[in-house]
């Protein structure tokens, strides 16, 4: 036996682990974190903080300064998300004029700014001006003919296809992790998987460029959700300056949640918007205390483009609207329409979409990422520039879809017949007759809302930032406008019928086309990302129509009820399990009928599960055990023939705790016994130093009985986001069930492949 002095004289080397070693509570990379661990550690930390406060006045000041770093994390990220999508809606401009032509005075303006500096433009050509030439006029000095629309036609391809194989590049060799959307990867990141480097610096500081070229390239994507990674990157960036935040990978998650929320606020100037998507859609652990900062850093955000002012017209909103007119109830009937088709082009794009990336996952078209990219640019640019619609960029597009028709508007969709008895006042003018323009306009919009729909199928997804927001909400809003000018042309020609008697007198303004085109635009991005609240708010706050609440929520509710229809799944949810990600969805119902025991392993015929005994394993046997699975942790029992369940203990922690343990303890060896007793067990007088290991282990692991209703396991891996779960009978040790089994049971349920969730 151990005499006392033997035992005394070793006692601090074998409780050295009292105190936390280097790497303790971190993750490997695509491993799920354990929110109950990582909630139960900031409790210890806060508890600590806050007893030391009373000791001393400078502890007082550390613990004020650990309650206000959330603050300043989320004032640090606001500032810079928002400069950042200030300096890339700029860029954009500039480049996306670049393909037309360039600035004699200044070649780093846009054709806006280039005509606002000259003295010679006049308000009937404000487009026109002597210092803005285009690429023919200043290489071969002609403005009009054949070969002047020739030379600018190849001029807009080569810029295209230059910008698109710079962003493709880039992102190949420096930041693979810069590519797609952003958003489905995100909400995996904050349901508590990691994924190293997806939210580094590098990722930021691509991203944000290729974001600029792409966008400005032409192809049929936006930057709005790709700026919801960028912010969550500025986000990660800053929560890695405060231990709080990067030793905690649950509070982590917390400023990653409000930093999505920032992202939002400064893609459409919309930070109430911001929070309700960062809730609604993105986040998946979302207490009152980030609800606050959320809005705070949404709020820092819009302030902070708001003073960049990219927009040039003094307004945070992308697409301001004006109209004159309030909607009739008679209205609804095409607006549910409108809900309807983006019910059904949400479906046909997400099954096109995720048919298309399944196809470039599992075929050689996968493995030429820059020669897709080239080929899909060069198809667009080559398509889009005869068609006015779609040569401009998208955002300005649905800008003039959503514009009412006033007196100064020299756009084709409002080339009415005028009556030259007219004597009214500019903000009333009545419904008129169609002119040449308008009609020209309803086929070229009829061509560019066919091409919108067909190459973003082909577009999002490519090895690109992509965002979805802007393509969708074009779609929406070309067939919007055009359902609106035919309700307009109806309502005018057949005033006299019974559904326009009460509300549609002749010479009266009693349709808006403009609002038909927002309803749309907001139907369509319902129909495919099966957003509803924030949605609605997203689109009051981007266009400032605040009456025109009730026509979008209308809308917004239809097209996710028809969507839901054929699929309960939005675009991001689809993308996570194309790509295999393991991702409890809330929103997922569980109804089969089965038993924690019929998930648990091991199962029937496999072999009985590793565990580690509390006091009679040496080092050597654990090390072994390490080496032989691949296990994420281990149960601890009493012994071998009773199983009665003690703790669970990490393999990364064992593995930490007994290399510390060979480096900084003297005496320890291959046979030393390993014990997560308090006491150490009793040995021979001569055997080596036992190594306590109690620190490791965690006393209190989540355990369900073997009849457990899998309903409910579903449930509480969902609310409290756990690792694993171990299974028992009557205080004995039975099985183990992981998220991974959880997801892999439900994919088995649904009938599909449960091989599809993405192991290790």
């Amino acid at each position: 036996m151990v005499n006392a002095g033997a035992m005394s004289g070793s006692g601090n080397l074998m409780d050295f682990l009292d105190e936390p070693f280097p790497d303790v509570g971190t993750y490997e990379d695509f491993h799920t974190i354990d929110w109950l661990r990582e909630k139960s550690r900031d409790t210890d930390r806060h508890r600590k903080i806050t007893s030391k406060s009373k000791e001393s006045i400078w502890e007082f000041i550390k613990s004020l300064l650990d309650a206000w770093s959330g603050w300043v994390v989320m004032l640090l990220i606001g500032l810079l998300a928002g400069t950042l999508a200030g300096v890339i809606d700029l860029a954009v401009d500039w480049m996306t004029d670049l393909k037309e032509g360039v600035c004699l005075s200044a070649f780093w303006y846009s054709h806006e700014q280039c005509c606002w500096t000259s003295n010679e433009t006049t308000f009937e050509d404000r487009d026109k001006c002597p210092l803005w030439q285009k690429w023919s006029e200043l290489l071969v000095n002609q403005s009009e003919g054949a070969s002047a629309y020739i030379l600018n036609y190849l001029m807009y391809i080569l810029w295209a296809l230059l910008f698109a194989f710079l962003a493709v590049s880039l992102v190949r060799v420096f930041a693979p992790y810069a590519c797609g959307s952003g958003i489905p990867e995100i909400k995996t990141i904050l349901s508590g998987f990691i994924i190293r480097g997806y939210l580094g610096k590098w990722t930021l500081l691509i991203k944000t460029v290729t974001l600029v070229l792409v966008v400005s390239s032409g192809l049929s994507l936006g930057k709005e959700g790709p700026l919801v990674h960028v912010a969550c990157c500025c986000g990660n960036f800053f929560s890695s300056l405060f231990s709080k935040y990067s030793k905690n990978e649950g509070k982590r998650r917390e400023v990653l949640s409000a930093a999505a929320a920032a992202g939002v606020s400064v893609a459409f100037g919309a930070p109430i918007g911001g929070v309700l998507f960062s809730l609604e859609e993105v986040s998946y652990y979302f207490p009152l205390k980030t609800l606050w900062r959320s809005f705070f850093a949404a709020l820092v955000a819009a302030f902070t483009l708001r003073s960049i002012n990219p927009f040039g017209n003094s307004r945070l909103v992308l697409f301001y609207v004006e109209y004159h007119t309030p909607w009739y109830m008679a209205e609804l009937f095409p607006f549910i329409l409108l809900g309807v088709f983006g019910g059904l082009w949400g479906t046909l794009f997400i099954r096109c979409n995720i048919a298309w990336c399944r196809r470039r996952k599992t075929t050689r078209l996968g493995k030429y990422p820059v020669l897709e990219v080239i080929v899909v640019t060069a198809i667009t640019a080559i398509i889009a520039y005869p068609n006015p619609y779609t040569r401009r960029s998208t955002s300005e597009l649905i800008s003039e879809l959503f514009n009412d028709c006033g007196a100064l508007e020299s756009s084709q969709l409002c080339d009415y017949i005028n009556d030259p008895n007219m004597t009214r006042p500019v903000d009333d003018i009545p419904d008129r007759p169609a002119g040449v323009g308008v009609y020209t306009a309803m086929w070229q919009l009829a061509l560019a809302l066919v091409f919108k729909i067909v190459i973003t199928i082909f577009t999002f997804g490519m090895k690109i930032p992509s965002g979805l927001f802007i393509p969708s909400m074009a779609v929406g809003a070309m067939a919007g406008r055009m359902v609106g000018i035919g309700v307009e042309q109806l309502a005018y020609h057949h005033h006299d019928w019974i559904v326009f008697r009460n509300w549609c007198r002749p010479g009266a303004d009693c349709v808006t086309p403009g609002l038909y085109a927002m309803v749309g635009a907001a139907a369509c991005l319902g129909g495919v990302t099966r957003m509803t609240v924030s949605l609605v708010v997203i689109m009051f706050e981007l266009t400032g129509g605040l009456e025109y609440i009730v026509p979008l929520m209308a809308a917004a509710v239809t097209s996710k009820w028809v969507a839901d229809a054929f699929g309960k799944e939005g675009i991001y949810e689809a993308h996570i399990h194309l790509n295999g990600y393991p991702f409890l969805d809330v929103k997922d119902e569980f109804t089969h009928r089965t038993l924690a025991t019929d998930v648990m392993r091991p199962r029937r015929g496999e072999p009985p599960l590793s565990v580690l005994t509390q006091d009679s394993m040496t080092v050597e046997d654990v090390e072994t055990l390490i080496k032989e699975t691949d296990y994420n942790g281990f149960p601890v029992v009493v012994s071998r023939d009773s199983e009665r369940l003690i703790g669970f203990a990490q393999r990364r922690e064992l593995i930490l705790a007994i290399k510390n343990a060979r480096q900084r303890q003297e005496g320890i060896v291959s046979n030393s016994i390993l014990y997560f007793t308090e006491e150490p067990p009793e040995l021979p007088a001569n055997s080596p130093h036992p190594l306590k290991l109690r620190r490791v282990l965690n006393l209190s692991p989540f355990t369900v009985t073997d009849h457990t209703p899998m309903e409910t396991v579903v449930d509480i891996f969902r609310k409290l986001g756990l690792r694993q779960c171990l299974v028992t009978r009557s205080g004995r040790l039975l099985g183990i069930i992981t998220k991974k089994d959880v997801l892999r049971h439900m994919a088995q349920m649904a009938n599909q492949d449960p091989e599809s969730i993405m192991f290790n």
